[in-house]
């Protein structure tokens, strides 16, 4: 199914404002939660260059987002949900910075990165939305989406025209 976005993003945190308008797929194999995350990732992470990979979820090695570097490098790679360890320790090999945005347990994602061999495994940043966020804003996603986002001290406040969700996105160490 494809959903289309238009997010009038206020970051004052980054001092970024900017109007993303784009459309994503979500694979069979995704849920809202997922696609949700994805959605909020490439808006709190933007940059210019920043896109969803071509593969999506049918590209198993692949980043959700990623933003390409110069001679075919990659200088973000965004992860989604708790990803493994191997594909944590692939994008922190392949990448300049990886993020991973995160609506499950975070601390089962920090036990697991303790268990494996992940490549600069400290400089991983992750980012968790609290579960009540994610399921408000799931009753609120329709195909054509026009959403204003504020991101502000850490708090995300989103306003989808129908309805209003709110949260501390939290870094979790």
């Amino acid at each position: 199914m494809l959903f289309k976005f238009e997010l009038e993003l206020s970051d004052v945190d980054r001092g970024l404002y900017q109007t993303l308008s784009f459309r994503t797929a979500r694979h069979p194999s995704e849920n809202d939660a997922y696609l949700l995350t994805r959605v909020l990732a490439y808006a709190l992470a933007y940059e210019e260059g920043l896109d969803f990979s071509p593969g999506g979820l049918a590209d198993p090695d692949a980043p959700a987002l990623q933003k390409p570097g110069t001679h075919g490098s990659i200088d973000l790679w965004i992860e989604i949900g708790n990803p493994t360890v191997r594909k944590l320790h692939k994008g922190s090999k392949a990448a300049s910075r990886v993020l991973v945005f995160t609506y499950k347990n975070p601390e089962l994602l920090l036990e697991t990165m303790k268990t494996g061999e992940v490549y600069r495994a400290g400089d991983i940043q992750i980012f968790a939305f609290d579960a009540p966020f994610v399921e408000g804003l799931e009753k609120l996603l329709e195909k054509n989406n026009k959403w204003s986002v504020l991101h502000q001290q850490g708090h995300l406040d989103i306003d989808t025209g129908r309805g209003q969700v709110s949260t501390d996105l939290r870094r979790v160490q």
